[in-house]
C-alpha cells in the first residue's frame, strides 16, 4: 500500500505570531512535490512542525501520515514511521563517523519496533552501506571521516542524500537542501535524490527558494508558499514561471496575503 503524507488545515504558532494559516497538501510515495516561496513565507517552519520539533507545535489542523495521526507522535517515531528531513544547515558531530551514525541510525529504528532487536551486524551494515554509497557514486572513504566536521556545503548535503539512502524513508522532506551549493554539488545532490526516488518509491516534497534545482529534479507538482498558505499549485511549468517573474505577478494576485 502506497503511503501518503495529507496535511489538512495545519496552523503554527511561533511565539505570538502565527506562521501557518491553514496549510493542506497531499504528498504521496512516488510523487516529487516542490514548495516553493519567499523568505518568511513559512516553508521551514512546516518541515520543522511536520518533523517534530517542540518550537513548532501545531495550534490547529491534521497531519495524517500512512493512515496514523502524525501529530500524537514523537520525532523518534516518526522517523521510524518513515518520515526522514534533510536539514538546510546539518550540524557536525566531532568523533563520529559517517559510518558509525548511519549504522547508529538503523539500529536505533530496528530497537524502536523491536526492543529484543539486537542490530545489523557489521559485516551486514558494511555490504548495505557500500552499496548505497556505489548508488549515489560516493568514494567508501567518505564513510570514515567524522560526520560534516569540515565538509563543504556539498559535502553535506550528500551526507543527508547518504543518509536517505540507507534509511529508505517513505517519505523525505529536503529543506532548502540547494541552499549555498555550487552548480556540480547541486547536480549531484539532486541525481541522487531522483535516485531514491526512483529505487525505492520515496515520496520527497522539496522546499527551495529556487528553480535552479528543478532542473535535476523535475516535480510532478509545484506548490507556492506565501504568508503561511498555500497560494498556488501547478505543474512544473508554475516553478519556470517563477523563475521568469518572480512573486510579485502572485502578490498582485492574491492582494496583501503576506500582511494578512
Amino acid at each position: 500500500m502506497t503511503a501518503a503524507l495529507e496535511i489538512r488545515n495545519l496552523h503554527v504558532n511561533v511565539g505570538e505570531q502565527e506562521i501557518l494559516k491553514g496549510i493542506d497538501l497531499l504528498v504521496k510515495q512516488g510523487e516529487i512535490h516542490a514548495l516553493m516561496g519567499p523568505n518568511g513565507s513559512g516553508k521551514s517552519t512546516l518541515a520543522y512542525c511536520l518533523a517534530g520539533h517542540p518550537n513548532y507545535a501545531p495550534s490547529a489542523g491534521h497531519v495524517i501520515f500512512d493512515g496514523k495521526d502524525l501529530l500524537e507522535m514523537e520525532p523518534d517515531e516518526r522517523s521510524r514511521a518513515g518520515l526522514f528531513l534533510a536539514f538546510q544547515y546539518p550540524v557536525a558531530v566531532s568523533g563520529v563517523t559517517v559510518a558509525n551514525f548511519l549504522r547508529q541510525a538503523i539500529n536505533a529504528r530496528r530497537r524502536g519496533d523491536d526492543e529484543d532487536d539486537k542490530g545489523i551486524s557489521i559485516p551486514a551494515f558494511r555490504r548495505l552501506l557500500k552499496e548505497k554509497m556505489d548508488v549515489l557514486n560516493m568514494d567508501h572513504k567518505f564513510a570514515g571521516r567524522y560526520l560534516n566536521e569540515g565538509f563543504s556545503g556539498g559535502e553535506k548535503k550528500r551526507a543527508e542524500i547518504l543518509q536517505m539512502a540507507t534509511l529508505e524513508p517513505k517519505i523525505a522532506i529536503m529543506d532548502e537542501t540547494d541552499s549555498g551549493l555550487d552548480i556540480d554539488a547541486l547536480r549531484i545532490v539532486a541525481e541522487g535524490a531522483s535516485s531514491m526516488r526512483d529505487q525505492f518509491d520515496m515520496g520527497l516534497l522539496v522546499i527551495t527558494h529556487y528553480q535552479r534545482i528543478l532542473n535535476y529534479i523535475e516535480p510532478n507538482y509545484v506548490h507556492v508558499m506565501m504568508g503561511g498558505r498555500i497560494v498556488e499549485s501547478g505543474g512544473p511549468e508554475l516553478a519556470l514561471q517563477l523563475e521568469d517573474k518572480g512573486y510579485d505577478w502572485l502578490r498582485e494576485k492574491y492582494g496583501s496575503v503576506e500582511e494578512a
